[in-house]
Formats: structure tokens, C-alpha cells, sequence
């Protein structure tokens, strides 16, 4: 009888594991009317406007409206950079930033915000001279962190 409680705490044990999966999922708002919204991640593109989801933490995505004018790396445009991660100790959950360190630059009025927890954290960036965005890499006083569990992102552009 003991095998038989000790099997059924374990399964047990692996389903509410399982329904407590950290999930995260990446928005985009184009009010632009151009350009499409991108999401690259090691390389990969993730997302092309559509929503991105993840099951599991999403570690240095960066995201860009590509107008044709931007590298595969949002080069030549401002990009948004994010973590999306589960928190397991104090000050290690999500992160995301502005960045404009060329060889990015400015290109069209970016921001983003928090949903699902954090709700209004965010910013934006409406010029190249913005304060809210990383213009060299120890501007790091603009990125926006979020110790919410399963905390979602959505970036807009020209807001």
C-alpha cells in the first residue's frame, strides 16, 4: 500500500508542477502602418507580428519594426531588448530596455509595458535623444524589471 501512495503523491507531484509551468507572451502594437514588427532571438526570428508564446523563460530576445532599413540585429533601428523569467530569488525576474547604442539608432517612437503583472511598468522612446533608452552600455538606470511570475510584454510602435 505504501508503493501504491507513494506512486499516486508522485504523479500528483508532476501534474500540479506541470499546471505551474511558467509561460510568457510577447505583443506587438504597429500603429505604424509600415513595417513589420520582428522578434529574433539567437538569431532566430520568433515573431513577425504575430503573438509570441513561450513555455518557459524567454533569456535576450530583442525585438525592432524592421522597415527594411534594420539588420537581422535591429541594427540602424531602436530596438527593445527583454527577459521574460520567472523570479527565483529577489531582483532575478524579467528585464527589458530601450537600447540606441549604435549601431542602433533611432527610428521610429518605440515602447513597451508590462501585462499580467507589473501592469504599467514600462516606457518609451519618441526621439533620438530620449532619456529612457541605453545610449551607451552603462546607461543601465533605463532598464524596467518585473518579479511577477508568468508576466507578459507588449511593445508598440510609433505610440
Amino acid at each position: 500500500m505504501f508503493k501504491s501512495f507513494k506512486s499516486l503523491a508522485i504523479v500528483l507531484t508532476a501534474a500540479v508542477v506541470g499546471v505551474q509551468a511558467e509561460h510568457h507572451t510577447v505583443r506587438f502594437d504597429n500603429r505604424c502602418g509600415f513595417g513589420t514588427p520582428t522578434l529574433i532571438r539567437a538569431g532566430q526570428t520568433l515573431s513577425t507580428g504575430g503573438d509570441f508564446n513561450i513555455n518557459g523563460p524567454l533569456i535576450a530576445a530583442i525585438a525592432y519594426l524592421q522597415t527594411g532599413n534594420c539588420g537581422l540585429n535591429g541594427e540602424r533601428c531602436t530596438l527593445i531588448e527583454t527577459t521574460l523569467v520567472n523570479p527565483t530569488s529577489p531582483g532575478s525576474g524579467s528585464s527589458t530596455d530601450i537600447s540606441l547604442i549604435p549601431p542602433l539608432a533611432f527610428s521610429v517612437t518605440s515602447g513597451f509595458g508590462y501585462y499580467n503583472g507589473c501592469d504599467g511598468a514600462g516606457t518609451k522612446c519618441d526621439n533620438a535623444n530620449c532619456n529612457t533608452a541605453f545610449h551607451k552600455p552603462d546607461d543601465t538606470h533605463v532598464q524596467v524589471a518585473c518579479q511577477s511570475n508568468d508576466v507578459n510584454l507588449v511593445i508598440t510602435f510609433c505610440l
